[in-house]
């Protein structure tokens, strides 16, 4: 006769739950009796698993591939964008978790139609004349133009005899995040706004003229309009400006929470220190600057250097958690 092994008096190891050691090791939570579809949809984490989440840090990197793709004489009329949503962790097109940044090309003699799903559109014009139409507005550009437009509408750009290539951003992806559509039609925080290259120098010039204290990061140039006066800016959450550095001059290193995204405009022998690494500038990249990141900006060429930078400031500054301080303090 075969005696039957005695049952096993513990549970294999691979059956067994780890009793959680904090709060922190705890998997969602769902009702334990949901009466109803809504309560069965409830979903429940605590401070030990869901406060000060980690996430994928925005990349401090520059975009150098897509202003050359646009600036290709061969390259078709279309959007490039400066995406980084596969490393943001984003379902829709990203450069930072609020701010999207393209480079439009138009061919001579051809049009780009456009309708972003975003509260407006900043254009910068790199090379190239032509006209944007908003609604019955339209507006004409050359290089080193500034220009907005209201957000969610359709424009239409038209590039004259030579190529065109444009710097466009947007706030698309803070949108996108709430799943939002814009605003309806004459509802956007800004109407069409022009910027002349000419009228920007003249301004820029005076800045200088006047000087500023040590207590000041930079001369930047800060765009705004008569909708968006009180916020200082051209929309409620981005700050659009025109930085500028004279040959052999320095940016004070600094810090903010808000993200930099910025077009090289011009400059010889630049670079930018960011947490002590050094980021050379190449004309026409677009480079990211991380938040918190101390920051500085050198011009060690012969020649002056300028760059646009758009900044998500507004978002902090309406909720005064901007963070601005200098690093070397």
């Amino acid at each position: 006769m075969t005696l039957l092994a005695d049952p096993p008096t513990t549970v294999p190891q691979a059956t067994v739950a780890r009793k959680p050691q904090s709060i922190s090791d705890l998997p969602v939570q769902r009702a334990e009796a949901p009466a109803t579809a809504a309560q069965a949809r409830a979903r429940y984490f605590n401070t030990g698993n869901a406060f000060n989440q980690p996430a994928v840090p925005v990349p401090d990197q520059s975009f150098t591939d897509e202003p050359a793709q646009a600036l290709n004489p061969a390259s078709p009329t279309g959007l490039i964008a400066c995406d980084r949503s596969r490393e943001l962790g984003t379902a829709y097109q990203a450069t930072t978790p609020l701010v999207l940044a393209r480079y439009a090309k138009i061919r001579a003699g051809e049009s780009l139609r456009t309708e972003f799903v975003a509260s407006g559109v900043v254009v910068y014009v790199i090379v190239g004349s032509g006209n944007s139409t908003c609604g019955t507005e339209p507006v004409s550009w050359q290089a080193g133009d500034v220009f907005v437009l209201p957000g969610n509408v359709e424009h239409r750009h038209n590039a004259t005899a030579v190529n065109a290539v444009l710097w466009i951003v947007t706030n698309e992806p803070q949108l996108a995040f709430e799943h939002l559509r814009g605003p309806a039609e004459g509802d956007a925080p800004t109407e069409l706004v022009h910027f002349p290259a000419e009228e920007i120098e003249h301004q820029v010039k005076r800045l200088y003229d006047v000087g500023r204290g040590t207590d000041i990061a930079g001369s930047a140039l800060i765009f705004s309009s008569t909708r968006q006066e009180a916020s200082r800016n051209v929309l409620p959450t981005l700050m659009v400006a025109m930085n500028s550095l004279p040959p052999g001059g320095a940016q004070r290193p600094h810090r903010h929470n808000s993200v930099a995204v910025s077009l090289v405009i011009a400059g010889e022998q630049c670079h930018s220190m960011v947490d002590g690494r050094r980021k050379d500038w190449s004309q026409w990249a677009t480079t990211v600057t991380p938040p918190t990141g101390a920051h500085s900006h050198v011009n060690g060429g012969e020649k002056w250097a300028r760059f646009l930078i758009i900044q998500d400031g507004g978002l902090y500054s309406y909720t005064r958690a901007l963070g601005f301080e200098f690093a070397d303090a």
